[in-house]
């Protein structure tokens, strides 16, 4: 345990230092002002990797992914889906804003897809683009298979599961991967299921794994929830998952 801990004390520091090579990209949305980052390999034409981060925004997780990510090979945009000006700045506000995105799915869905416009602006081949994210960011994944967004697959990291009931199933070409925690305490057994349901429906391809003695975030080493072996494992899961769709 004593070396897990070292380990991740390693990869925080180095990625921290890493993360500084992450450059700043502002879009829009309108009027609303967006500053993603983009790792420093953009523009070399690679398979490509949106992250979509948890409902505080772009924090050391997303960071730590995208260095990670590079050092496979692809370009990685860490979208900003709340906009300047508009980042939560406690537990409160982000339940507040998060929520209102998983209500008003359709305007997470154009703010994902403005992302992936950047992402493919930055030099990742069309065809070969995924997206990934963490809590809301999750969530913000199965959008992008459930509004066929152009994207090879998914993965949902410790992400919120439900929809509302009243939105139709539809067919669903996406790729999944679930990387869901046994003792996440927000994901409710109904909404597990009519998830599996949904995606059945939509005759996707789909995977679950689930990851044990792991509470909601598990993969984030800041976390009093942080599994690191679990961690580990997801990671390594990701990255399996990105080359065979990817590469």
């Amino acid at each position: 345990m004593k070396r897990l801990i070292v380990l991740s004390t390693l990869l925080l520091t180095s990625t921290a230092i890493f993360g500084q090579n992450l450059k700043k990209i502002s879009y829009q949305d309108g009027a609303q002002k967006l500053n993603g980052l983009v790792t420093s390999n953009a523009g070399k034409k690679l398979p490509g990797v949106l992250i979509l981060p948890a409902w505080k925004g772009i924090d050391d997780e997303a960071k730590t992914a995208a260095a990670e990510l590079e050092k496979q090979g692809y370009i990685a945009f860490i979208a900003d889906i709340y906009g300047e000006g508009n980042i939560p700045a406690d537990n409160d506000a982000a339940a507040k804003a998060s929520g209102s995105y998983k209500k008003n799915y359709e305007a997470y869905q154009k703010r994902i897809f403005l992302a992936l416009e950047q992402l493919k602006k930055n030099g990742a081949l069309p065809g070969k683009v995924a997206v990934i994210g963490y809590c809301f960011g999750g969530a913000g994944a199965l959008e992008s298979a459930r509004g066929n967004l152009p994207v090879a697959g998914v993965v949902s990291i410790h992400g919120s599961l439900g929809k509302d009931q009243t939105r139709k199933n539809g067919p669903i070409s996406t790729k999944i991967l679930v990387e869901n925690p046994a003792d996440d305490k927000s994901v409710g057994t109904e909404d597990y299921n009519n998830l599996i349901k949904e995606m059945n429906e939509g005759h996707a391809d789909w995977q679950i794994i689930t990851y044990a003695h792991s509470k909601h975030t598990f993969t984030d080493p800041k976390s009093q929830d942080y599994n690191a072996v679990m961690a580990k494992r997801a990671w390594n899961h990701t990255l399996m998952f990105l080359k065979e769709i990817l590469k």
